[in-house]
Formats: structure tokens, sequence, C-alpha cells
């Protein structure tokens, strides 16, 4: 093994390490770095090689959790499917992720309501970030192109927050096995809801005109 290749050994371990006494039941703030560093099997001072602080490691446990949601959900609207099974499509990749990762998004469900203000500010970023990113998508839909971008924002962010009260939901549905995975009549019918939860933004679509924008008069 290289020195680079035990160095993201290192970083990963100390990342799982407080993502697994947080899924136990501790909160972020109340973790110290000593009680981190022995949980991945390093010294305190191995730490310091890859994290200033305890804020720096939560930041990298919010990218982490957020990078590989925005790029699974961006293939989504980009795979080709017509408007109608995007809705759908980005249903179940946001449960079969968040399900994947329980641990990344108890810890940002945590943390967008905790007093770590650095936390709470990089959450919001990424939540901004995330919203850019998915008006930038929606004005690609001939229905939207007339749309100004205020009104795109506004569109995008109305998604964004049904997503994340979907995400939230997701970690309170009930489990069952040791691998406290959600019940499948459950789950079955979180995502029929959930697919309902996002469309209906969408439903006034058709009918909207943004503000400043002329419409084209009749015949």
């Amino acid at each position: 093994m290289t020195q680079a290749e035990r160095r993201h050994q290192t970083r990963q371990a100390l990342l799982e390490a407080a993502r697994s006494r947080m899924d136990a039941g501790e909160s972020f703030d109340s973790l110290s770095l000593r009680s981190v560093a022995r949980a991945a099997g390093v010294v305190p001072a191995a730490f310091y090689r890859h994290f200033a602080s305890m804020d720096e490691l939560g930041l990298a446990l919010v990218d982490e959790s957020f990078l590989s949601l925005r790029s699974m959900l961006r293939r989504a609207r980009e795979d080709g499917l017509p408007p109608e099974h995007i809705v759908h499509r980005s249903v179940e990749i946001l449960v079969e992720h968040v399900l994947a990762h329980r641990q990344h998004f108890a810890f940002v469900a945590g943390a967008r309501s905790s007093g770590n203000g650095v936390l709470r500010h990089a959450i919001r970023n990424e939540i901004r970030l995330f919203t850019s990113e998915l008006a930038t998508d929606l004005a690609r839909f001939p229905i939207l192109r007339e749309w100004t971008t205020e009104d795109l924002q506004m569109l995008a962010g109305l998604l964004v927050n049904s997503m994340i009260a979907i995400i939230e939901a997701i970690l309170e549905l009930p489990t069952s096995g040791p691998a406290g995975d959600p019940r499948p009549e459950a789950l079955k019918e979180f995502v029929r809801l959930a697919e309902k939860q996002l469309r209906l933004p969408l439903l006034g679509v058709p009918s909207w005109r943004s503000i400043g924008v002329k419409e084209t008069p009749a015949g």
C-alpha cells in the first residue's frame, strides 16, 4: 500500500468513526477529537494530519453526503427520460441513496438543527447549490424555457424543500430485521406518497406565467 493510499484509508476511518458514534446516539457536538481518533484506531496526533479541527471533519461529512446525492440525481435528469418519469426515478434514487447512506443523512438532519453554526452554514450553502443546479436543469425543459431565472429558482426551491422533507421522513420509517431496513409495505407506501409530494409543485407549471414575460397574442 502506498503512502497516499494509507493516508486516504486513515482519513476514511476517521470519518467512519464519527458517523458510527453518531449512529450510536451521540450528537456531533458531543464528539471529541480524542474519542473519534480512538474509535478509528489512530493516535490524536494522526487526526491533525487530515483535519485541522472537528468542525473541518464535520464539513467533510457534509460535503460527502451531498456530493454523491447530487451526482445520482443529476444522472436521473440526464438519462433522457420523459418528464413524467423523471419524478418517479428521482424518488427511487433518493430513497435508495438515503437508505444506503443512512448515517450520512442522519448526521445532516441533526446538524441542520444543531448549535454548530459552521455546519448549519455549510448545509445551507449545499442546499443553495443543489437548488441552483436544479434550476439550471429545469430551464432545459421546453415548457420552462420562457420562465425567468427567479421563477426557476422558486420552483427548484419548492422541489428541493420537498426532497429534504422526504429525506427526513425516510430516516423515520419503521424498520424491521437485524439490518434495520424499512418494512417493505411501509416503504412501498412511502415511495407512492413521496412521488405525489414531488409532483404537487409541478401541477401549476403549465398555467404559470412569469411576471415580465410577454405572452404571445392568440391568433
